[in-house]
């Protein structure tokens, strides 16, 4: 008896964890897929009939949207790499005791509603805001000039959002690099430079992997900064999805849709990670 509890713990110890995971993802992926196949309407009702061509469809009218979400995220995700991680790598070697009291800066901001940062951000961006305002009143920048409504206002604002996801993965990952292998770096005549490239950043490489996961999937599928801060020339793919089904009732189209995205991000993320090497880069980060 003694035994057979013992081999059914770890399945008892899963169990709240698979359960939550069907109720919440499987169930509602499945119920999703089965209604992008569908067709019929709101009033009539939906009926499954296996329409594969709802797929073909969507791809052909919103091409345009998702292959330029897909560059907005990819540019955000770059952004935030180049920003997070001189952010992570100071705290990491330089914050000393005041460690925690940095990351809590860090995340200050982000204890309030991921809309209402988009709105205040939408208020620096305008054209008469704190930013802007000051400048053109000087006369440095011209009456006609705006950020709002164009893709640097869109990508500005889903960098904003994002960048704690960025920046704590890669924090961790500096974190747990031992310092005196930094300095044996240096005392085999390495520079800072070579130090830091041949030493510090593989290092970093699973907390920067993370990182880019944490954001590109996310980034590319927002629609509140494209909404917020966007205009019409900027719509992403995610203000479609969110369109088709809460204005339009367009279910399957607007399922389809998802399923399309998903499909994209998954291949993506598997050839970023094929293309990183993961193995090489778990072997790092066990070391």
């Amino acid at each position: 008896m003694g035994r057979l509890r013992r081999n059914l713990a770890p399945y008892f110890l899963i169990l709240p964890g698979g359960l939550w995971l069907l109720l919440f993802f499987a169930i509602p992926m499945l119920t999703m897929l089965s209604l992008s196949l569908q067709q019929g309407d709101v009033v009539s009702g939906y009926t499954f009939t296996g329409h594969w061509q709802t797929y073909l469809d969507a791809i052909g009218n919103y091409r345009t949207q998702l292959i330029r979400s897909l560059i907005y995220g990819a540019i955000s995700t770059i952004v935030l790499v180049v920003l997070a991680f001189p952010v992570a790598y100071w705290i990491a070697f330089y914050g000393g005791r005041r460690k925690a009291t940095y990351l809590f800066l860090l995340l200050l901001p982000f204890f309030v509603s991921f809309v209402l940062r988009t709105i205040s951000w939408r208020q620096i961006l305008t054209d008469d805001g704190p930013l802007l305002g000051p400048l053109k009143h000087l006369g440095v920048l011209s009456p006609a000039f705006h950020i709002l409504g164009t893709p640097f206002a869109v990508i500005s604002g889903i960098v904003y959002n994002f960048l704690p996801f960025m920046a704590l993965p890669v924090y961790v990952a500096l974190e747990r690099i031992d310092p005196r292998v930094v300095e044996a770096a240096r005392d085999l005549y390495a520079n800072p430079a070579t130090a830091f490239r041949k030493v510090v950043l593989p290092l970093a490489l699973p907390g920067v992997f993370a990182g880019v996961l944490m954001t590109f999937v996310p980034a590319s599928s927002d629609y509140v900064d494209s909404a917020v801060l966007g205009s019409s020339s900027t719509t992403m793919i995610g203000q479609v999805i969110q369109a088709q089904y809460l204005t339009n009732s367009d279910y399957p189209t607007a399922s389809a849709l998802s399923f399309v995205l998903m499909a994209v991000l998954l291949i993506g993320v598997f050839a970023y990670a094929r293309a990183l090497g993961t193995e090489d880069v778990m072997k790092v980060a066990a070391r």
